[in-house]
């Protein structure tokens, strides 16, 4: 492989798109919107190709993620790293770790990361919310309806400034609670990739309005032919039942065509993970750290 990384720009984006449709699996990470929301975060890199894309990450050390492109295609063999004792991945999704530890065996390390995995729901069963196991979320979604006089509209350009202005209370209203770097980071890769909606391909979401204000917003993806991911999803919680309601309404609006919705990552933060547990997944995609022997 080539050895020159360079700096992530919206130029990259076509043959970035172009490789990850022959990907074999596809997980959050890979998506050109969240490559580009994290890469000043991660310090993220790319060497492109015609048939593969290498990501690495400079910050706050440097690590390679997941190649991009038709995995069965390579002679991983012949791969320099995979042949540099300490080179290390990560975010690697299970379908490649798996095939590099049939390859390489005991030359590798492999390490399930559970902070990572992908949280994975039915589309049908989150709009629904049919049943015991969504009872609570059912209820509040409700409440929702019921309590306020509410207005759903697909995402656009010409209401980014509007969300931008949510986004930045529900910053402050997070930073006086518990100010931390990853909250910092979160917020500057939402305005990133906000400010670039009408450049960044297929790129989708919804806005919800109350009185005419945006109280709640999601960004979001296809992620394949039958799931759609979840970037970002922030709500103003002063108005009950109001995840609920702009998870259910984004889904029913603009996804009912697919299968699954991809909720990325937990990051460990209990939480973030209760709250993910709670709308029940139906899998995970499973990721994985690796060093080289």
């Amino acid at each position: 492989m080539d050895k020159h990384f360079s700096p992530i720009t919206l130029c990259c984006q076509d043959k970035f798109d172009k490789v990850l449709r022959t990907c074999s699996q596809r997980t959050s990470d890979y998506t050109f919107a969240n490559i580009w929301g994290w890469t000043d975060y991660y310090g993220l890199e790319l060497n492109c190709s015609d048939n593969m894309v290498w990501v690495r990450q400079t910050k706050p050390e440097l690590v390679h993620w997941a190649p991009i492109g038709d995995w069965d295609s390579v002679d991983w063999e012949k791969c320099d790293l995979m042949n540099t004792p300490g080179a290390k991945f990560t975010r690697i999704p299970e379908t490649l770790a798996l095939q590099w530890q049939e390859i390489f065996g005991d030359k590798i390390i492999l390490e399930e990361n559970r902070d990572h995995f992908d949280y994975v729901y039915s589309v049908e069963e989150l709009i629904e919310l049919r049943g015991k196991r969504f009872h609570k979320k059912k209820n509040l979604f409700r409440q929702f309806l019921k309590n306020y006089d509410f207005e759903y509209k697909e995402i656009t350009p010409d209401c980014v400034e509007e969300v931008l202005e949510m986004q930045l209370d529900w910053y402050r209203w997070q930073e006086e609670k518990n100010s931390s770097p990853a909250l910092v980071a979160e917020n500057e890769a939402i305005s990133k990739v906000l400010k670039e909606i009408d450049s960044i391909t297929n790129l989708t979401g919804g806005t919800l309005r109350v009185n005419g204000k945006i109280i709640a917003y999601t960004i979001a993806e296809p992620l394949g032919d039958d799931t759609i991911v979840i970037h970002f999803e922030k709500g103003n919680t002063h108005f009950k039942g109001v995840y609920q309601a702009i998870n259910q309404m984004f889904l029913e609006n603009t996804a009912p065509d697919k299968k699954f919705v991809n909720r990325e990552q937990d990051l460990g933060e209990p939480g973030l993970r209760k709250a993910k547990l709670s709308y029940q997944p139906v899998d995970f995609m499973k990721k994985y750290e690796i060093t080289v022997r």
